[in-house]
C-alpha cells in the first residue's frame, strides 16, 4: 500500500465514508456493456448453479442449473450462456477502420468497436477462465457431444479471461478492481472483496456498509448457510421455484453493477484510456480473424517461448500501464513525487534557440533552468520527462543549491519539430510550471526469443539427440567403479534385484 492509499484510507476511517485516491477515470466504460454475475454450486468444482446477463439494467435474463452435477445439465446451461454471450460479441464484428502501420506505409484493418462484459469480483474473472477451459475443447461429435455453441464460448471466455490479466485492458472488467482504483475505503482489502460492502462505502457510508454486510453474495460462491438451508434441500427434489429463489439471490447484485456503472461514467476519462481500448481493439480483430480462419482452440499451457513472450507482454503492459496513470492523474503523480521519481518546480530561465554543432551536424538543443523546492533525487546526466511534453526529454546537466530549494539545468531534446528553430509552445517558457519524473512512455523493445524449434529439450523443445553407437570399451575409473559395487552389494544382500533402464538384471 502506498503512503497516499493508506492516508485516504485513514482518512476514510476517521470520515466513514470512502475517499477518492484518483481525479480521473482511468478505465474504458463502454455505453453498452454485457454485465454477467455467474453463481457456482459450493464444494463442486467449476459447477454452474446460475448466472444472471444482459445488456439493459430491466431486462435480465437468468439461467439456472437444477441439477448441478448432472453433465448434461451443465453444458445446456453453457448453450444458453452462449446464446446470450456469443451474438453480443458479435455484434461488433462488422465496422471495420484503416489503421496507418509502418509509419503510414501501410494499412491494416480494426473493428471499430468492441465489447465489454462486467463480473463482480475477481473471482467471478477466475470462473470464466474455468469454464472456458473445460467447455473449449468439447467435441460436437462422437461419444458424449455437446451444442456447438459449447466450445466456441470456450474459446471466447478463454480469450477474455486472458485479457483481464493484461493491465490497463478494459475488455473483460470486474467491478470490485474498478471501484478500488479510483476509491479507498475504512476498511482492508481483503473486506473489499464482498462488492456489496464495498460499493456501499463509496455510495452511504460506513453505517451503509454495515448492512450491506448481511445482504447477498455477489458470487460466484454462495453463503454456507444458504446453501445448507435453503439449496440443499431446493435442488434435492428438484423444486420449480428454485430459479425463483436464485433470481432474487441474484438480483441484488445485478443493481449494484449498474450503480457501479453509472458511478464510474460520472468521473471525467483519463487521456490515454483511449489508447489503451484501441489496443483492446487490436486484440479482438486479431482473435476474431483467427476464428475467422478455423484456427485451433487455446491450449491448456503455453509453451516456454510463448510463455516467456506472454510474461515479457504482461511486464510490458505493467510498465506502461503505471506511467500512463501517473500522466494521466496529478493525484497518482503524487506518489511518485514523494519517492523522489518527481518533482515541481518553475522555469526560471530559458534558452530555447540553443543549438549544439559540437557533432557532425547542429543540431537544436534548449536548455532550461528548473527552481523546485521538492527533493530532487536523480544525478546529472539522467533523462526525465514532463507529462506535458511526454515526447520530449530532458537531460539533467547539473543540480545546484539555491535559496530554499535547488536550481536545476536541463537540456531539452524532441517534440520540438525537426528544424533549427523550436516550434512555438514546445519548449516551456519562463514562469510555467513544469513537473519532470524519471518515468517514460517511450517504447522500450523485449528480448529476443528464440523459435519453438530451437527451445533446448529441457523447456519443451526437441529432444537432445541420442547416440546409439556402442560405449568405448575401456577400464572405468576405479573410485566410480568402488562406489557402484558397493551400492550393488548393499541391494543384493537386502534380496534386491539390481535392474538397469532397459529392464535387464545385472548380476
Amino acid at each position: 500500500m502506498s503512503t497516499l492509499t493508506a492516508l485516504a484510507r485513514a482518512q476514510a476511517v476517521v470520515a466513514g465514508r470512502a475517499q477518492p485516491i484518483a481525479t480521473v477515470r482511468h478505465l474504458h466504460v463502454h455505453d453498452h456493456p454485457l454485465v454477467l454475475i455467474p453463481l457456482v454450486m459450493a464444494g463442486e468444482a467449476n459447477a454452474p448453479l446460475a448466472a444472471m446477463a444482459g445488456t439493459d439494467p430491466a431486462r435480465p435474463r437468468l439461467l439456472t442449473v437444477g441439477q448441478p452435477r448432472n453433465r448434461d445439465e451443465r453444458f445446456a446451461f453453457a448453450a444458453d450462456l452462449a446464446a446470450t454471450l456469443v451474438p453480443y460479441v458479435d455484434s461488433f464484428a462488422t465496422d471495420t477502420e484503416d489503421v496507418a502501420v509502418d509509419r503510414g506505409r501501410d494499412v491494416r484493418q480494426r473493428y471499430v468497436d468492441a465489447p465489454q462484459i462486467w463480473v463482480p469480483n475477481p473471482a467471478g474473472v477466475e470462473f470464466l477462465r474455468l469454464f472456458g477451459r473445460s467447455t473449449r475443447f468439447r467435441k460436437t461429435d462422437g461419444d458424449n457431444p455437446v451444442p456447438a455453441a459449447v466450445p466456441l464460448l470456450g474459446r471466447w471466455l478463454t480469450f477474455f479471461a486472458n485479457t483481464a490479466e493484461m493491465p490497463g485492458s478494459a475488455l473483460l472488467v470486474n467491478a470490485v478492481q474498478a471501484l478500488g482504483l479510483h476509491w479507498v475505503t475504512g476498511q482492508s482489502s481483503a473486506e473489499d472483496a464482498q462488492f456489496g460492502v464495498q460499493l456501499a462505502w463509496i455510495e452511504g457510508g460506513a453505517a451503509a456498509a454495515r448492512e450491506a454486510e448481511n445482504g447477498p453474495v455477489a458470487g460466484p460462491a454462495t453463503d454456507p448457510d444458504f446453501d445448507n438451508r435453503v439449496l440443499a434441500p431446493l435442488i434435492e427434489r428438484s423444486a420449480p421455484e428454485l430459479p425463483q429463489v436464485l433470481h432474487d439471490l441474484l438480483l441484488p447484485t445485478w443493481d449494484r453493477m449498474w450503480r457501479t456503472l453509472a458511478l464510474l461514467r460520472r468521473l471525467p476519462v483519463g487521456e490515454r484510456v483511449r489508447l489503451r481500448w484501441d489496443a483492446d481493439r487490436d486484440a479482438l480483430t486479431a482473435f476474431a480473424q483467427t476464428l475467422a480462419e478455423g484456427g485451433p482452440p487455446q491450449p491448456r499451457r503455453d509453451g516456454a517461448v510463448a510463455a516467456a513472450a506472454r510474461l515479457q507482454r504482461l511486464e510490458s503492459a505493467a510498465s506502461r500501464y503505471a506511467v500512463q496513470r501517473a500522466f494521466d492523474d496529478p493525484l497518482v503523480l503524487a506518489e511518485y513525487r514523494l519517492s523522489g521519481a518527481a518533482f515541481a518546480g518553475t522555469v526560471t530561465l530559458a534558452n530555447p534557440d540553443r543549438v549544439d554543432d559540437s557533432g557532425k551536424r547542429p543540431v537544436l538543443r534548449p536548455r532550461i533552468m528548473v527552481h523546485t523546492g521538492e527533493p530532487v533525487r536523480v544525478e546529472p546526466g539522467a533523462s526525465l520527462t514532463s507529462p506535458a511534453r511526454p515526447s520530449q526529454k530532458a537531460r539533467v546537466i547539473s543540480i545546484n543549491p539555491a535559496g530554499d530549494g535547488v536550481d536545476v539545468l536541463l537540456e531539452l531534446s524532441g517534440g520540438m519539430g525537426r528544424r533549427l528553430v523550436a516550434e512555438p509552445g514546445s519548449v516551456p517558457a519562463v514562469g510555467e510550471r513544469l513537473i519532470l519524473t524519471t518515468l517514460s512512455e517511450a517504447y522500450r523493445p523485449g528480448g529476443t526469443l528464440p523459435e519453438p524449434a530451437e527451445t533446448p529439450w529441457t523447456h519443451g523443445g526437441p529432444p537432445a539427440p541420442f547416440s546409439d553407437q556402442p560405449v568405448p570399451s575401456g577400464q572405468p575409473d576405479q573410485q566410480q567403479g568402488d562406489v557402484v559395487a558397493a551400492a550393488r552389494g548393499d541391494l543384493q544382500e537386502a534380496g534386491a534385484e539390481f535392474v538397469t533402464g532397459t529392464g535387464r538384471v545385472l548380476p
